[in-house]
């Protein structure tokens, strides 16, 4: 109940749904988001952080995904010249062609040249060794100055030649004029075994002639070169040393009266006798028992107290 002399209040007014202040900011924002009474809200830091985190991540991918441009822009330098190939060689219509083309070649300062002589010979005359023409002297000249090079490469190539020229009994002389047996004598230590093989089997043919045989039974390094070889070879390469050493101790050589310088007579059966318990073959062993018997007879030895 109210008092008599109480006055009534009066009703306050309702209140607003939103503050002055806040409605003022939201006014201003939606109004003019540009006004400069608006103070820019700071992010906080772990926003600033993911967004460098992001940042770096967004920079790696770009670089991985886009790789740095690399300067293509061609070299003004020009490339260095390829070196000049030499000349192919004629072609030859007749083995006295060849001879010529060959011969003319081979003497040649060039290294290439010679060697694409030694090739055309060994294409010519290696699969079907010729008997007519004659080898010429100055092609014969020119293998022996390859073969006294003392190149593999080259040696390979002139041992077969010289072999399949040896085989015709008329290039035998021209050889040994040449001055092959020396050669082969003088750079068989030096050769491979194969190419060694072949220059001794050509020696051999050679040796059949009267002049060779004397060539090398004359020859002071003969019998230490094939003695050498003798005990580094097997099979037919040890053949043909026994051969060779037949020749300059067989009949006609170091035991019929003539002045040659030879080694001493024991050494050499003992490297025989000793080649002959390895590798050889049914011919090599033939001719070593034979030179086994020539060095007993001749040289007065008696092998059987000498352990051989």
């Amino acid at each position: 109940m109210m008092r008599a002399n109480q006055k009534p209040k009066p009703n306050a007014p309702p209140r607003p749904l939103f503050s002055c202040g806040f409605f003022r900011r939201c006014t201003q924002s939606v109004l003019s988001p540009t006004s400069p009474h608006q103070q820019p809200r700071r992010k906080p830091a772990t926003t600033s952080s993911s967004s460098s985190s992001s940042t770096s991540t967004s920079q790696s991918f770009t670089q991985w995904r886009f790789p740095h441009h690399v300067d293509q822009t061609p070299s003004t330098t020009p490339p260095p010249p390829a070196p000049a190939r030499p000349p192919p060689l004629p072609v030859a219509t007749t083995l006295q062609e060849t001879y010529q083309i060959a011969e003319l070649h081979l003497a040649s300062v060039s290294e290439s040249d010679k060697l694409l002589a030694l090739q055309l010979l060994e294409r010519v005359v290696v699969p079907d060794p010729p008997s007519d023409p004659t080898c010429p002297p100055g092609l014969m000249r020119g293998l022996v100055s390859c073969l006294r090079g003392n190149r593999i490469v080259t040696a390979k190539y002139v041992t077969k030649i010289l072999l399949a020229l040896c085989l015709a009994e008329g290039n035998r002389r021209v050889a040994v004029e040449a001055g092959a047996a020396r050669a082969v004598v003088e750079t068989a230590a030096g050769l491979e075994n194969s190419a060694v093989e072949r220059a001794l089997a050509a020696l051999e043919l050679m040796c059949t002639t009267a002049e060779g045989a004397a060539e090398v039974r004359a020859h002071a390094m003969t019998v230490p070169a094939m003695v050498a070889v003798m005990a580094r070879l097997a099979g037919r390469g040890r053949e043909y040393a026994i051969s060779i050493l037949a020749v300059v101790y067989g009949r006609g050589g170091a035991f019929s009266g003539e002045e040659i310088t030879v080694a001493p007579a024991e050494e050499v059966a003992r490297a025989v006798a000793l080649a002959l318990e390895g590798e050889c073959t049914a011919r090599g062993r033939r001719k070593g028992a034979h030179l086994l018997k020539t060095l007993e007879e001749y040289g007065r030895l008696d092998l059987s107290q000498n352990g051989t």
